[in-house]
């Protein structure tokens, strides 16, 4: 059995960051969320109650 070295032992702890995740991190210290779903929520589906069909998704989700 081969002993590695320090830098492959170090290299094999080290995960890679996906794309999706970098601009997920990205987009959460760029966007102010609360403020904007403050600002959306007056006109996202004001009176969807009692109507018939699919529920709306959240704010948060969209």
């Amino acid at each position: 059995m081969k002993q590695i070295s320090f830098a492959q032992a170090e290299h094999q702890n080290k995960k890679k960051v996906p794309r999706r995740e970098r601009f997920l991190a990205r987009m959460e210290e760029l966007v102010p969320w609360q403020r904007l779903i403050a600002a959306l929520s007056p006109s996202y589906f004001p009176n969807s109650a009692g109507k018939q069909g699919r529920p709306p998704i959240g704010l948060e989700r969209m």
